[in-house]
């Protein structure tokens, strides 16, 4: 019947052994533990920030590394991804007007290479509080006080108490 018909059967590329034929559409070696070791490939999982709930896994292969590299998975709830320095690409003023354009290429001058300005000191901003009334605030508060009662308590306004806490809470007090 089928006699003259050839079976191609495929055979672990380390030991010879006859593959099943599942295992041979995605793999070329058997299960033995000798051949498992050494033609078994590890893998590199990324852990992608998809939503504040739960990190999506995947495999870096060369698909996904182009889509972190595409921003892919960026997130949306921040303002920035990477660096916030344009590239020199990006830039605007490097775009070419007609009158440019139309005449011959001349060698660019040489730049000075910009070094990074020290960005100064943040100054402390003037409060309209004293230190004692943002002590009492802060402390009011963690016993779990709303700002009216520590307003009312310390004399000064709702709008006041609540400066104080955020002012706080941004400095990472509480």
């Amino acid at each position: 019947m089928r006699s003259s018909e050839k079976r191609t059967v495929a055979q672990c590329v380390t030991c010879g052994s006859e593959l099943h034929p599942e295992r041979a559409e995605k793999y070329d070696y058997c299960m033995a533990p000798e051949c498992q070791e050494k033609n078994l490939k590890s893998l590199t999982m990324v852990a992608v920030g998809v939503n504040k709930s739960a990190e999506q896994y995947l495999l870096l292969d060369d698909e996904t590394r182009d889509e972190l590299a595409r921003g892919k998975f960026h997130d949306q709830r921040r303002g920035s991804f990477g660096t916030s320095v344009p590239s020199e690409a990006a830039t605007p003023a490097h775009a070419a007007t007609p009158a440019q354009a139309a005449t011959p290429a001349q060698p660019a001058p040489a730049r000075r290479a910009q070094l990074p300005r020290p960005r100064p000191a943040p100054r402390e901003v003037p409060r309209p509080w004293t230190k004692s009334q943002e002590k009492l605030a802060l402390l009011y508060n963690e016993q779990g006080r709303r700002p009216d009662e520590i307003a009312q308590k310390l004399g000064l306004s709702t709008y006041l108490v609540t400066q104080i806490i955020l002012t706080s809470r941004n400095r990472g007090k509480l």
